[in-house]
């Protein structure tokens, strides 16, 4: 049976199977293609509700990484009755070239919800708080990934002991595997590089 194109295009994306350099403002087509499914990121100043590059223009890349606190998350698209995980990583630290701690850990949040999300109003247990982007000075440009995932019904999803004493290098696979969360519903990412670059 044929994977679907969004599972290949997540694999590509998050799982290293392929990787692009962004040109300074203008996205690849595999980083173009990763969001699908109607999921939207707003902070104060920015709705992301597709994939992007952060401008450097009215301090957004700096008001990202030093002002805004985690985003609101919606998806209008959340069945009422159902459990999501959020997850929100960076492949490419600490540089989309030299990935040594790829898929650092900024955001997990379980047993969120389905109405809430609905509603942008986004409820659940907080795994990891959110940290925001804030790639180092010339490391160039950093992918910044959602994934929402349905949780199986009765699966309580936690994180090991090991996976809490470090955000960097988690491995993403694995925890996607331990509870069978499967393909994402939706995924959205941004790319930013250090604001003073």
């Amino acid at each position: 049976m044929a994977a679907p194109t969004p599972f290949l295009v997540l694999c590509a994306c998050v799982f290293g199977f392929y990787r692009v350099e962004a040109a300074s403002d203008t996205l690849s087509s595999l980083d173009s293609s990763y969001c699908y499914g109607g999921l939207k990121a707003i902070y104060p100043e920015l709705d992301i509700d597709k994939c992007l590059i952060i401008l450097k223009d009215m301090k957004l890349r700096e008001n990202i990484s030093t002002v805004w606190k985690a985003p609101q998350i919606y998806f209008p698209a959340a069945d009422k009755k159902k459990m999501y995980v959020l997850v929100m990583i960076d492949p490419d630290a600490p540089s989309r070239t030299k990935p040594t701690s790829a898929h650092w850990r900024h955001w997990l949040v379980v047993d969120i919800q389905g109405n809430t999300l609905k509603k942008g109003q986004m409820t659940g247990t907080t795994l990891t708080d959110y940290h925001p982007p804030t790639p180092p000075q010339k490391s160039g440009f950093h992918r910044y990934q959602f994934m929402l995932f349905e949780q199986p019904p009765d699966t309580p999803v936690s994180l090991t002991k090991q996976e809490k004493s470090a955000r960097g290098k988690w491995d993403l696979e694995a925890f996607i595997q331990r509870f069978a969360l499967g393909v994402p519903v939706a995924t959205l990412q941004f790319l930013t590089q250090n604001y003073k670059d």
